[in-house]
């Protein structure tokens, strides 16, 4: 259980089941695929996007060095995607460039809708992006 948190605990545990958040599927061949964590998926006009999905494309482009997904409120399709690009040193590509890549590779709906620029992402002591920063930080853009 979490400490000194009953209610996380709660919807955590249930039945004696423990509920990670993790979302995968199971192959034909019975393996197991975690592809993202079900808090961190985006929900665009109903459409399911998993920024770990828009991240493995980001990684493949030859000029990008780190990324990071978050999905942000928006008042017409729920939230957005926006996309945090840490790009390779000496390269450069314009916010519309990455768009139109991740066009070309996932689903017009899932490319980001906002591509931000830094120059690192924020990261736990063990390497874990933190999400929450990114958030906040396109939310305190947008107000």
């Amino acid at each position: 259980g979490y400490y000194k948190d009953p209610e996380a605990t709660a919807t955590t545990i249930v039945n004696g089941w423990l509920h990670t958040g993790d979302v995968g599927y199971l192959s034909e061949d019975g393996w197991l695929y975690v592809v993202d964590r079900h808090k961190d998926m985006i929900i665009k006009g109903g459409e399911n996007i998993y920024p770990a999905e828009l991240e493995d494309v980001l990684y493949r482009h030859e000029s990008i060095a780190d990324a990071a997904v978050v999905g942000v409120p928006h008042d017409t399709w729920g939230e957005v995607p926006v996309a945090f690009v840490v790009m390779m040193q000496g390269e450069e590509l314009s916010a519309r460039e990455v768009i139109e890549y991740m066009s070309t590779q996932v689903a017009p709906f899932k490319a980001p809708d906002i591509v931000e620029f830094v120059s690192e992402l924020p990261k736990s002591g063990v390497g874990k992006v933190l999400r929450r920063e990114l958030r906040d930080r396109v939310a305190g853009e947008n107000t």
